[in-house]
């Protein structure tokens, strides 16, 4: 399934994406409060859903916004430096083990709303990324057993202020974590719809130029084995959201460096996982809280 909400913030619609590509509604069939949530992605609520009939389901004829596919996240995880070759870019080693830091639930939007810079923003970067979600909470799992605790995959542009994040001091987070810099979507695709998340192609543009094609098969560490990996330092819930870490192309690797300015366009996408689109904003409060 290709789960998704739409609407204005605060007052999104579950719904699901048919194979001819229409919305279907899920208000009437999804516990009240009808939202696609944590709840729902525990592996028998998935299953209760795959069991519908979607052309049984009301057709949504202008979706309109199309929102985080789902609410209620807990922990946005991310992984740096998880392709050789971008860190190979970032004139770093490539690491022992998964680096990890975290990104602010905060920093949340839908796949084509508006990225605004922060003030004084002047290297912000862009990152296509594998978000992995959890449906069952995991804690000190196997890598054999870890992609049974997977809900599915999206997308993920984890943006990045360069200069809040490797010039400012202490850890990535600040650079990271920014208002409007996670987009994901448009759609949550259930694991059994990604029959090997290690075969998925993906790209970037900016302004129609692409910057990243790679794929999810360089991956230094997988996906099984980040999950696994990652319950041992904190038990992960139905909701919660791992970002894989980024082919190379980003802007910090350009020669000369090369980072996002306003009226800027980003169009991303992944094999299967849809595509996202952002254009660039300078700083504007109203464009975040609208």
């Amino acid at each position: 399934m290709k789960l998704l909400r739409h609407g204005a913030k605060g007052a999104e619609k579950p719904a699901l994406l048919d194979a001819q590509g229409r919305v279907r509604d899920l208000s009437g069939v999804l516990n009240d409060p009808s939202d696609i949530n944590a709840e729902t992605l525990a592996p028998a609520s998935l299953a209760l859903l795959g069991d519908i009939d979607p052309d049984s389901l009301p057709l949504v004829a202008t979706p309109g916004r199309i929102a985080p596919p789902w609410s209620g996240m807990g922990k946005f995880v991310c992984v740096g430096l998880n392709y050789a070759d971008h860190a190979a870019e970032s004139g770093v080693p490539v690491p022992s083990e998964p680096v990890l830091f975290m990104k602010t639930t905060s920093a949340l939007i839908g796949c084509n709303d508006p990225v605004v810079l922060p003030q004084g923003s002047i290297k912000t970067d862009w990152e296509v990324e594998l978000g992995v979600v959890i449906g069952s909470k995991a804690r000190y799992v196997s890598e054999a057993d870890a992609l049974s605790h997977v809900a599915g995959y999206c997308i993920v542009n984890d943006l990045s202020e360069r200069e809040y994040q490797l010039e400012r001091g202490g850890q990535w987070d600040k650079g990271k974590g920014c208002d409007t810099f996670g987009p994901v979507g448009p759609w949550l695709v259930t694991r059994d719809e990604v029959s090997d998340p290690q075969a998925l192609d993906m790209w970037l543009e900016v302004n129609g130029r692409r910057f990243q094609n790679g794929s999810t098969r360089t991956m230094v560490f997988g996906v099984a084995t980040l999950v696994s990996y990652i319950s041992r330092f904190m038990t992960l819930y139905p909701g919660d959201l791992i970002s894989t870490g980024t082919p190379p192309g980003v802007g910090l690797g350009q020669k000369p460096p090369l980072y996002l300015k306003p009226g800027d366009e980003m169009r991303l996408a992944i094999a299967g996982l849809g595509e996202q689109r952002q254009r660039v904003h300078a700083w504007n409060a109203a464009l975040i809280d609208e």
